[in-house]
């Protein structure tokens, strides 16, 4: 028998989770490292001191996730709620409610998104001056190519490039990019803002269908999956915060340094997030050599914060998840009715929200209460029924750069699965894959291209099946391919840029 391989993965979140799985299925010796005390960090959620249930943010589960519903469904779990309406909210009250797509008779992309979302207040003329901007959608095809063309212009120039109007942006793609991306349109890549609007939108009518977890993902998720791998062989150690990664004179990694704790390794896939790398890249006496992880530096997070506010009484929330923009200036936020998502506040008497705030930079310093207050005047201004009740408990998560920020120009930064440490592997949502998914399954999707890249070098195992995304509508496919005919025989054409 070949002699057993030793494998080191950092970061238990989606894409450390999946790497440390297929790997440990395959016989491999992996372990998986996590910083935080429990696996998952913020995504997985945990209890506080009063046996509360908290976590750094609520994550949907859209309808294009077809590898995590798979990963869920092979672990025998059935966590997730049904699929959800959902709606949006300005200062002026209700704007949009969105049904559930796949209900609805299919129309070809993207008639079904036109034709079902009903705007309460945007006129008729303003959602026609989208349609310039398919040409862009087209055009964009998440190749190397389309994202060296988008990605240095912001995606505000890109909407008003195509004639976008301006009600229509700030009343629908601009709340789109606040809580798709986490900032304003003129701080986000414009070829991230079409990647990601055509994953969750565009693509496909029922893509913007979603589901929720029935509590922590920590809880639903994690903890089993984690024993799960435990069974196969792998281990989790939580509180090991990597500080280097470390290398020998061949350019080969031979495992990580935990403080005093060194982990030997004969392979190492990384799954934490750009926040995360940069921290091990500074106290790093070796990754500093290479100027791919010296890059890092010019990749920034965006601050979360999430709050939960417990009232002293019930209120009707019409739909259970819930965006809302326009309250702020940069700043989008979401609420959600964990009465109805939460299997623990099924039967409260009184109502529980979740309410996560995006590009939240300029609420980080505010205190608790201070927080809380704006939070309650907020969902007030969307729903006046909460104007009446009391917060009774409360809970607050600051994030410090907690999620990618897909800003203009950081495509040239961002690294590939393979790096130039031959057995040293990336994961996670900021990494480059020509999958085309976004968000948490990415993450997962990555995880398992890296495994794969071990899986290849050794020799050893399967390599893990993932599943595509739905291949382009026959009307797109074809318009795809007459616009990359043309651009070819522009490359003919003399340039003079």
């Amino acid at each position: 028998m070949p002699e057993q391989k030793k494998v080191i993965v950092i970061g238990a979140g989606w894409a450390g989770l999946g790497a440390t799985s297929h790997l440990a299925q395959q016989d491999y010796e992996v372990t998986l490292l996590e910083a935080a005390p429990y696996p998952g960090g913020l995504v997985a959620g945990w209890k506080t001191t009063g046996g509360r249930s908290v976590e750094g943010g609520i994550h949907g589960f859209w309808y294009p996730y077809s590898n995590i519903f798979s990963k869920v469904k092979e672990l025998g779990l059935e966590p997730f709620t049904r699929f959800t309406r959902s709606s949006q909210y300005s200062p002026a009250g209700l704007e949009v409610e969105s049904p559930i797509f796949q209900d609805e008779t299919r129309l070809p992309t993207p008639l079904g998104t036109f034709v079902y979302t009903k705007f309460q207040r945007l006129p008729l003329s303003d959602r026609l001056s989208a349609l310039p901007l398919l040409y862009s959608v087209i055009d964009f095809d998440n190749s190397h190519e389309a994202w060296q063309r988008y990605d240095k212009i912001t995606a505000r120039e890109l909407f008003r490039q195509y004639g976008v109007s301006e009600r229509l942006y700030k009343e629908a793609f601009e709340p789109m990019l606040l809580v798709g991306l986490f900032a304003p349109g003129e701080q986000c890549s414009a070829a991230a803002a079409l990647g990601m609007l055509y994953y969750f939108i565009l693509a496909h009518q029922p893509d913007f269908d979603v589901v929720w977890c029935r509590g922590t993902v920590g809880e639903q998720i994690f903890k089993p999956w984690i024993a799960a791998i435990a069974k196969a062989g792998g281990k989790v150690l939580t509180n090991k915060r990597v500080s280097d990664i470390v290398v020998d004179e061949t350019g080969k990694a031979t495992g990580v340094q935990c403080g005093d704790e060194f982990f030997a390794a004969d392979a190492v896939i990384s799954s934490v997030s750009i926040t995360g790398m940069k921290k091990i890249v500074a106290s790093s006496k070796t990754l500093n050599n290479y100027a791919q992880f010296r890059d890092l530096s010019n990749l920034k997070g965006i601050d979360v914060l999430a709050t939960r506010l417990w009232f002293d009484r019930k209120i009707e929330i019409p739909l259970p998840s819930n965006a809302c923009f326009g309250f702020d200036a940069t700043t989008g936020w979401t609420f959600f009715d964990l009465n109805d998502l939460h299997d623990e506040y099924h039967d409260e008497p009184n109502t529980v929200i979740e309410a996560d705030f995006y590009h939240a930079n300029q609420l980080l310093p505010m205190s608790d209460e201070q927080i809380i207050e704006k939070v309650h005047r907020d969902v007030t201004t969307c729903l006046p029924a909460f104007g009446a009740a009391k917060v009774v408990d409360s809970s607050v998560i600051r994030v410090k750069e907690g999620v990618t920020h897909f800003f203009p120009g950081s495509y040239q930064h961002l690294l590939s699965a393979d790096t130039e440490i031959p057995n040293l592997y990336m994961s996670g949502d900021w990494i480059i894959t020509r999958h085309g998914s976004w968000s948490q399954e990415k993450a997962y999707v990555t995880g398992l291209e890296a495994a794969n890249l071990v899986v290849e070098k050794f020799g050893m195992g399967s390599k893990a099946n993932i599943i595509p995304i739905e291949p382009d509508e026959p009307h797109i496919q074809v318009a795809r391919n007459i616009n990359q005919t043309i651009r070819d025989w522009t490359k003919f054409l003399p340039s003079f840029w």
